[in-house]
């Protein structure tokens, strides 16, 4: 397993997304492929810059890459995975059977970090890197954005996030589906908070998705709270309209893929909605969650759903002409509020991304405002923490915009930072779940 797990975090460090790497082993070993990476890519930092210490001199890929996964599932602070004397004999193990000539060295590395890893650990907490484990660059961004808040998410991004579920409304309750799981000897507990829709259930400890009952059937998924305020707003009721979006209304989900938020509004109302991204490929596993939650064509009473390739920047390609009710851009970004979830991609991410990617969010908006009707919303939407794929980005549109042409509904969320600070306890006194980084703006056009 470690040797799959260091080929892993080498394919990262080349650029790959640790998910293209997953899907690549056999079904077998990626749940403790998956489980052991993502130990190693949220301690990579502090592990490189030990590595650093210990080896100046750095040793090719391959045995770098073992080298540094062996000592970041070493590193103190969660429960090891193995026991030391074990992963030192794994380490040394995959190294003689792939590089012998590398056996002795990672043994030697390896050992002198166990005798000497209070005071390596706590050297390394003096640079950047080492005491946050993300690139220097991300904790500048962090810094500037958030001044009161750049150490919490730094270190925050590095726990495991909590298992959150999505009832789907068609089929039963959330209240009935925490009773279910109770039966089923899992505990759970339901966000009562109605900005999640009253479909959100939070597990207490996280399970493989194969055992959660009736996830095979359509009756849940697995998706984040924060990514569940996308359908009641975009559905909801706007500042001096009590009735909300009507049923049988027209929308546009303009960047779909995966689809977890095009299955939510259809749980959710009667919609004529087209679901649209530019990869063929990504939106066919739209039409897989569609179909998985009974939410198919053939399946959708009173609604009408069609699925369609294309660039949202180019409605030339492929829209008909007949303006949205509603839209939502769930925009391309940096995915830095999601990080926990995905710690592949601090490291994926470059320092110029965000701007590029909030360039790509501006041509995003500026063509698909003009297909909306008059008095219709769009609900701009970015998994991110960085200002410029939020605030900044939509304070920016909002001024090229003629005078009155559009207002940013009161209630629109902003930024929502993973900290426990920002999200309110449960009724029974649970402890806040910190929920994902995103940001929401509602607005509508006038």
């Amino acid at each position: 397993m470690l040797d799959h797990t260091a080929d892993a975090v080498q394919a990262v460090r080349g650029g790959q997304s640790l998910t293209a790497v997953l899907a690549r082993l056999p079904a077998e070993l990626r749940p403790g492929v998956q489980a052991l990476s993502f130990h190693a890519l949220r301690w990579l930092g502090s592990a490189t810059e030990v590595r650093a210490r210990l080896a100046p001199k750095t040793p090719p890929p391959n045995v770098d890459a073992l080298l540094v996964t062996a000592l970041a599932l070493l590193w103190p602070g969660e429960a090891p995975p193995y026991a030391e004397h074990t992963l030192v004999d794994q380490a040394v193990t995959t190294a003689r059977q792939r590089v012998p000539a590398a056996a002795a060295f990672i043994n030697a590395v390896l050992r002198r970090f166990l005798r000497e890893r209070d005071a390596l650990v706590a050297d390394v907490a003096h640079s950047p890197l080492g005491a946050y484990n993300h690139p220097p660059w991300w904790v500048d961004r962090l810094k500037h954005d958030w001044p009161a808040d750049w150490q919490r998410l730094l270190l925050g991004a590095n726990r495991r996030p909590p298992m959150t579920l999505r009832v789907n409304a068609r089929r039963g309750t959330a209240l009935a589906y925490v009773q279910r799981l109770a039966e089923q000897g899992r505990t759970a507990w339901l966000l009562p908070d109605p900005a999640f829709g009253g479909h959100a259930v939070v597990l207490d400890q996280p399970c493989p998705v194969p055992q959660l009952p009736g996830f095979a059937e359509g009756e849940v998924s697995v998706q984040d709270a924060s990514a569940q305020r996308a359908a009641p707003l975009l559905l909801g009721p706007l500042q001096g309209d009590a009735a909300g979006l009507p049923a049988g209304a027209r929308v546009l989900d303009a960047c779909a893929a995966p689809g977890g938020k095009t299955a939510h509004l259809l749980e959710s109302a009667r919609l004529d909605l087209l679901a649209l991204d530019s990869d063929p490929l990504r939106l066919a596993r739209v039409q897989e969650t569609l179909n998985r939650l009974r939410l198919n064509t053939d399946g959708l009473a009173g609604s009408q759903v069609e699925l369609r390739a294309g660039d949202a920047r180019l409605p030339a390609t492929w829209w008909d002409g007949r303006p949205f009710d509603a839209i939502l851009l769930d925009a391309p970004c940096t995915a830095s509020g999601i990080v926990r979830r995905h710690p592949d991609v601090r490291w994926l991410r470059r320092a110029d991304d965000a701007g590029s990617l909030a360039r790509v969010q501006a041509e995003l908006l500026a063509a698909l405002w003009p297909l909306l009707k008059p008095g219709g919303r769009l609900l701009y939407a970015t998994c991110s923490v960085f200002k410029a794929e939020g605030q900044a980005q939509i304070d920016a549109f909002l001024q090229r915009l003629p005078p009155g042409a559009a207002r940013l509904q009161p209630h629109s969320p902003g930024h929502l930072l993973p900290s426990p600070d920002n999200q309110p306890a449960d009724a029974t006194g649970r402890p806040a779940t910190v929920h994902d980084g995103f940001f929401y703006a509602l607005i509508q056009k006038t």
